[in-house]
């Protein structure tokens, strides 16, 4: 019984002033950093001053002309095998504990992906002389 009333007596509103006062905090950066953008902005609209400027170099063609999906595809069959190798690292600080049956496992989740592989080379995902 004490130990019930131990525990609601823990559970009160001043439990959450620190998550409320980082919301705050938050909410008053981001309005001050508006607010600045807005005061200290450019304010004579010139077509020089509009123009997007990108690592020194003069923007070329249209921003809106479409992309060849071929870009886009490579880089999701690059994160995908990038996470594959994330997967190894607990593999590998726990290869002893897991033993057979875990490096059976990881040969297991291994082959999945080279399946996956060999169904994208197979579908030419990654030729790119269309």
């Amino acid at each position: 019984m004490h130990l019930l009333l131990l525990t609601a007596d823990q559970n009160t509103p001043f439990n959450y002033f620190p998550v409320a006062l980082q919301l705050v905090i938050a909410i008053g950066f981001v309005a001050v950093m508006m607010g600045a953008t807005h005061l200290l902005g450019p304010k004579r609209r010139t077509k020089d001053k509009l123009v997007n400027f990108e690592s020194g170099i003069p923007s070329v063609g249209n921003a809106r002309q479409p992309m060849g999906i071929k870009y886009f595809l490579v880089a999701i069959l690059f994160v995908l095998f990038d996470v594959e190798v994330i997967f190894f690292y607990p593999y590998a600080v726990n290869f002893r504990f897991l033993g057979a049956e875990g490096f059976k496992e990881v040969v297991l989740f291994v082959a999945f992906f080279f399946c996956g592989f060999l169904y994208i080379v197979k579908k030419g995902a990654l030729d790119w002389e269309d």
